[in-house]
């Protein structure tokens, strides 16, 4: 694997799905996650990884022979466009619709798009909308 720019600052450093069929993996994340402008990192026999997902067989060996269990993941898009596009791609790639790209009711901006992965991992892009992306941050003390 080659290495990869360290990013400080995230609550997720990677996430790890163990997957049933590897090449239907790959075709459904390569094609939904290049329209997001998200390239794969690398691959072997028994895995894949894009920036940081990391996909693998059972097999292989940070699987420890157990498949993952259902899972949500959401990509971010920077634009409702590529929300749009993720969900033809990642149907195109054989995943299963799961909620049509619209506006969603967690915050207003929130634009989505569902689909179920081969594995039936439900897997969302999401635009928060242009006043959410220039929003200044927010330090909160508990």
């Amino acid at each position: 694997m080659e290495a990869q720019q360290l990013q400080r600052g995230r609550l997720i450093d990677h996430l790890h799905l163990v997957v049933r069929d590897l090449a239907a993996s790959r075709r459904f994340y390569e094609t939904a996650l290049q329209v997001l402008g998200v390239p794969l990192g690398g691959s072997d026999a028994d895995y894949f990884w894009a920036d940081e997902l990391f996909v693998s067989t059972a097999e292989s060996h940070a699987a420890q022979g157990q498949l993952t269990g259902r899972v949500h993941l959401a990509f971010q898009a920077p634009n409702r466009a590529a929300v749009d596009a993720f969900h033809a791609a990642a149907l195109a790639a054989g995943g299963r619709d799961n909620g049509a790209p619209g506006e969603r009711p967690y915050h207003p901006g929130y634009y989505a798009a569902f689909v179920l992965d081969p594995d039936g991992n439900n897997i969302e892009a999401v635009f928060h909308g242009e006043s959410r992306r220039s929003a200044p941050s927010v330090t909160i003390r508990f």
